[in-house]
């Protein structure tokens, strides 16, 4: 029952269909309209909290880069983010947090309006989320060890004057998709599994030569992480990585994010959640005629 509408001659008929979808689906037909964003970027806020009231934000992150609304690429800090809206996205996912009497490692998510330079409420996610490393690697804070720690009832043991960020992360999620068929799950045996190492590098995995992968669960193979002084230099440190990390047996999406963060958009700042199917992907088919 989702539609976009451009103008009003356009609401007249399409209100009418959406109903009648949304009446047949789940036999309801009521609709009720919210803005859309043509340049959307997915932006969140990692916050953790304890059982004594005390909540910090530990930075922000942009997970813009996504193929089917599920994300592919993260990074942190939010590139090209003006500053009053990098703070006050901050202090609003605290706040949010502060409200529910968080006490445990969540997240807020929003979706920021590149165009109207605005941001709206996504989600609450209350948990620790595969893209947390890039918020503990520009902020040296364990963010798994203090989320069992409040479990436990301990403090939080570091106000938000204690949460420095430092330097750039990058974050890619190495999955056994195809992205040349719609990146299609492709179950199969992990054959050769060599993780890259280097200055900065972090690989999160359970991979192992041998390893099977079923239908069953998540395509996600491994999480590569690259951390430096600047967002170039993590970026560069990634790119290294991508190319000295070797898995062989099923097919995976280190090519297509090695060519995605290193086009021309990607370095400028400049993508959006559609960017993968509108640019990203078609510009990596070109790549391989």
């Amino acid at each position: 029952g989702m539609s976009v509408v451009e103008d009003e001659s356009e609401l007249r008929t399409r209100f009418p269909a959406a109903a009648e979808e949304a009446r047949s689906a789940f036999g309801d037909g009521r609709v009720y309209l919210e803005r859309f964003v043509h340049n959307a970027r997915h932006i969140e806020v990692q916050v953790v909290g304890d059982k004594h009231g005390a909540v910090v934000h530990v930075g922000e992150r942009d997970c813009t880069l996504q193929r089917r609304h599920q994300k592919v690429v993260e990074e942190s800090p939010a590139p090209n983010l003006p500053e009053e809206i990098r703070q006050d996205i901050r202090r609003g996912g605290v706040a949010f947090a502060e409200a529910l009497g968080l006490d445990s490692a969540g997240t807020v998510e929003f979706i920021y309006d590149a165009d109207r330079k605005t941001y709206a409420f996504l989600e609450f996610n209350a948990r620790i989320q595969v893209e947390h490393p890039v918020s503990e690697l520009v902020s040296g804070i364990d963010l798994v060890a203090a989320q069992l720690r409040v479990a436990g009832g301990e403090p939080l043991g570091f106000a938000q004057e204690d949460v420095a960020v430092t330097g750039h992360a990058v974050e890619v999620r190495i999955t056994t998709e195809d992205p040349a068929r719609g990146f299609t799950p492709h179950p199969g045996t992990v054959s050769v599994w060599e993780p890259p190492v280097g200055e900065g590098i972090r690989v999160d995995s359970h991979c192992e030569p041998g390893y099977v992968v079923t239908p069953y669960y998540d395509s996600l193979l491994a999480k590569v992480v690259a951390h430096g002084p600047d967002r170039d230099t993590a970026i560069d440190r990634m790119l290294a990585a991508l190319d000295a990390l070797r898995v062989e047996g099923v097919p995976t999406t280190r090519e297509f994010c090695r060519f995605a963060l290193d086009h021309a958009d990607f370095r400028a700042g400049r993508v959006t959640t559609d960017w993968i199917a509108a640019r990203g992907l078609p510009d990596y088919l070109e790549s391989l005629r």
